[in-house]
């Protein structure tokens, strides 16, 4: 039977990956074609959990996705900033600091970077349903490759995040390792308008010299990411940066049709700082890209609105270890108020400025820290 015909959309060709010698952070490659069979899954639980554990970050590959799927994902995430009139994303801006929600566009010059110079970053954020009018309206363009776009959240949620969460880091590191029954974290992610996950296409665009000397070359400052567990499929754009345990920024490596797996806030909450949120930053890219477009391509994983970002205290394991909080159980935020607090003030609020030479605010009783 010939395979089904998929609507045209000019192809995206991306740049080489860079030839500089760059200081890579070490992070292991979980091969997830492997995690089918027990014997699969325990060759792989030690590495995971000591990657968790030390870098809060890792690499998939054998995802489930070929190349030539990878390659169309990034031509559709292309076109919705290439394809759409520009007065069609107006209408489609999203109100964040009014709804607490990226769902939409976000135009260049939204955010404050540093000393009043603002980011050159494009963004769609689309929640993981798609296809729902009542959640989200989308451009006219991009109205064709919706069942696709479906299809990869689809994908992401149910073949990536779910293992993860049920058979492989979360059993053995999370459910496993902390001594809960396995579904304890699946059953918190739903795939519905009660969750704001999301797929999400940004755009950084190449910025000034002057811009880059006031910054420093940072594109977006240190921090965590809001959710429990993100997915950032690797463009061969160097960019982003890992704080390392031992206190130094180091570059993460672009491996073709690879997936960058990073855990965020929430999860360290759920956890009860058993694990810890990733600091990373996004910098200017090495010399041999610069001046080009950096298009990245994410699927940011949330629990559901209603549940409480307090730590899972049945866990025997917790019970032994002690449980370090960053803010006490009976004023813990529920996804939802954090998500929106946080979203709300990134990049337009005022900062307190520190010794260390973090920036720092609060948020629902939460501190929230960003590395300039």
């Amino acid at each position: 039977m010939p395979a089904p015909t998929l609507p045209s959309v000019p192809h995206y060709t991306p740049v080489a990956p860079t030839k500089e010698e760059l200081e890579w952070a070490p992070l292991p490659v979980i091969d997830f074609s492997q995690v089918g069979t027990p014997k699969g899954r325990a060759a792989l639980g030690v590495q995971v959990r000591d990657a968790m554990r030390t870098y809060g970050f890792l690499y998939i590959v054998n995802h489930g996705y070929t190349q030539s799927q990878n390659a169309r994902v990034f031509d559709i995430a292309d076109a919705m900033f290439t394809q759409v009139p520009e007065d069609e994303k107006k209408r489609l801006f999203s109100d964040f600091q009014r709804t607490g929600s990226y769902r939409g566009y976000k135009p260049r010059q939204t955010w404050d970077i540093s000393g009043g110079v603002r980011d050159q970053i494009e963004q769609y954020n689309i929640h993981c349903e798609v296809i729902n009018p009542e959640l989200q309206q989308h451009p006219e363009a991009i109205e064709p490759f919706l069942p696709e776009l479906r299809a990869f959240t689809e994908h992401n949620h149910f073949n990536i995040l779910h293992p993860l969460l049920r058979q492989v880091r979360f059993r053995r590191m999370l459910a496993e390792g902390m001594e809960l029954p396995e579904e304890t974290f699946v059953n918190l992610h739903s795939f519905s308008s009660s969750s704001e996950t999301s797929v999400r296409a940004m755009k950084y665009f190449p910025r000034s010299q002057e811009e880059e000397d006031q910054t420093k070359n940072i594109w977006i400052k240190g921090h965590a990411d809001i959710g429990t567990v993100s997915i950032l499929w690797s463009q061969p754009v160097s960019g982003l940066q890992i704080l390392c345990p031992d206190s130094k920024w180091r570059w993460v490596r672009h491996i073709e049709n690879a997936l960058v797996v990073n855990i965020g806030d929430s999860m360290e909450f759920l956890s009860g700082g058993f694990y810890k949120a990733t600091i990373h930053r996004v910098r200017q890219p090495p010399a041999d890209q610069t001046g080009v477009p950096r298009l990245g391509v994410f699927y940011f994983s949330y629990v559901d609105d209603d549940v409480p970002l307090s730590p899972r205290l049945e866990s025997p394991v917790l019970q032994r270890v002690g449980v370090a909080r960053r803010v006490a159980d009976n004023r813990a935020p529920t996804m939802k108020q954090y998500r929106m607090g946080v979203t709300s003030a990134y990049g337009v609020s005022k900062l307190q400025k520190t010794d260390d030479g973090t920036e720092v605010e609060v948020i629902h009783g939460v501190t929230v820290k960003h590395y300039n």
